[in-house]
């Protein structure tokens, strides 16, 4: 059984406004991670990622790079305990 792993996540830059939010959601469930997504009213984004650590770990490695009209200055990470409370990916506001 894979380990699975939880990170949450604040993304800081041009990150709201160029479809961050819905670019996140795509590659999540691209990548096949479940969690959520969120604009915070400082302008970054907010996110958790949970399923299988090699999935989780390509997601934040996605988060370095961004959606093409995003530009990331800095994820902050935090791991979490997984709890596996996520059936899906999802914007949330």
């Amino acid at each position: 059984m894979a380990d699975n792993v939880r990170a949450h996540v604040i993304i800081t830059g041009r990150v709201q406004g160029v479809g961050f939010r819905y670019d996140t959601q795509w590659a999540a469930q691209r990548i096949g991670v479940h969690g959520w997504v969120r604009n915070r009213r400082d302008g970054s984004v907010e996110g958790v990622f949970e399923g299988e650590k090699e999935r989780v770990n390509r997601m934040l490695d996605w988060c370095q790079r961004g959606s093409a009209l995003a530009r990331v200055d800095q994820v902050s990470l935090e791991w979490e305990p997984f709890n596996g409370e996520y059936t899906a990916f999802n914007i949330v506001h």
